[in-house]
């Protein structure tokens, strides 16, 4: 009999270490973007993708991801989405991370389903804008090396519309049109889903910056996430790279976690991607 209490003492041990892992252990992701659209101006342009926070209290992630965002020196920073939680709100964890990284280099933001749920999204916004933040909500930025120009767009998530007449695909789609930018120009699209990937290609976008679904939250080896939001079981896009046409989407897997506690075989990830001609 104490043989086996010791097992079942091992096996509780091994699984809350792997679990602790799992959670506060960060991932690096390096993507290259070749497109024959990027200016030459653009090559080796390194930007830096950081989605669903989440408020994450984990102080060893936290540091860990500081120190990385400043080794890597990248040329942007880009917040995609639910850097709060709805559910444990306290904009002030967000924005002490968001004041350890602002003069690395220009952050850009835009809005998750969790900044939609919140009641005092606009306080957030003022603090962010303070700290030299650049919000996105439905605007083009034109990014500029030399004489060469990109387009960095970026769009609210469908939520903040609270209309029960419209789907998701509807307004991000009337959101993409109401933007006017130069379509001649290499176009990087910030928002917050990934399963509206259809309708970004549609709109020829040539790069799309996401997250939401962080990367299934439980990932099954050779069949990827098991569940995700607005997915349901076994989803389509939980992370990496994914085509369709010209349009190029990469998903972040986020940093912390919101329903589910935990996250399994699918760490923090924090994605570096340079772009290249």
């Amino acid at each position: 009999m104490k043989k086996f209490f010791k097992i079942i003492l091992i096996i509780i041990i091994m699984t809350s270490l792997y679990l602790y892992y799992e959670n506060n252990k960060l991932q690096i992701s390096n993507y290259n973007i070749i497109n024959d659209s990027i200016p030459n101006d653009f090559n080796n342009y390194k930007i830096l993708q950081i989605s669903d926070f989440h408020n994450t209290k984990s102080k060893i992630l936290t540091k860990d991801l500081i120190k990385e965002i400043k080794k890597q020196n990248p040329n942007i920073i880009v917040l995609t989405g639910d850097i709060i939680d709805s559910r444990k709100i306290d904009i002030n964890i967000a924005i002490n991370f968001i004041k350890e990284i602002n003069d690395i280099a220009p952050i850009y933001f835009i809005s998750g389903n969790h900044e939609a749920n919140i009641n005092n999204y606009q306080e957030f916004q003022d603090k962010l804008k303070e700290n030299n933040v650049i919000i996105l909500d439905n605007k083009v930025q034109i990014l500029e090396m030399n004489e060469s120009k990109i387009n960095l767009i970026g769009i609210d998530d469908p939520m903040m519309k609270h209309s029960p007449y419209e789907s998701d695909e509807d307004i991000v789609n009337s959101e993409l049109k109401l933007i006017d930018y130069n379509k001649k120009n290499y176009s990087i699209l910030l928002s917050h889903r990934p399963e509206l990937f259809e309708t970004y290609a549609n709109n020829d976008i040539d790069l799309v910056l996401s997250g939401h679904s962080h990367g299934g939250q439980i990932r099954i080896p050779f069949i990827g996430g098991l569940v995700a939001p607005n997915q349901g079981l076994f989803p389509k896009y939980t992370s990496g790279k994914n085509e369709n046409n010209k349009t190029t989407m990469i998903i972040s897997r986020g940093i912390g976690n919101s329903i589910l506690p935990f996250r399994i075989n699918n760490r923090p990830e924090l994605i570096i991607i340079t772009l290249n001609n």
